[in-house]
């Protein structure tokens, strides 16, 4: 069920967090102007595992970075949505 939402005053932000099948998906906006959205950010658990890929292959040998690229299941289109 849904229901309508007064205008936002601009400037106004909104946070929400959606656990999809990676781990958590956060959005986060901020009204604009009559009514419209000034800023959207959008953060996939993708993208804050990929650092982590960097410390797991340090060390390891060339063959062995298949196995541990897949074994984070990242996304590399950066869509877990």
């Amino acid at each position: 069920m849904s229901a309508p939402l007064p205008a936002l005053p601009s400037g106004a932000s909104g946070f929400g967090l959606v656990e999809g099948w990676r781990g958590p998906i956060w959005h986060w906006l901020v009204a604009g102007e009559q009514n419209r959205l000034a800023r959207v950010k959008i953060k996939d658990p993708s993208f804050a595992n990929w650092p982590a890929l960097h410390y797991a292959i340090l060390k390891n040998i060339v063959p062995d970075f298949p196995l541990v690229n897949k074994s984070f299941n990242l996304s590399y289109a950066r869509n877990d949505l």
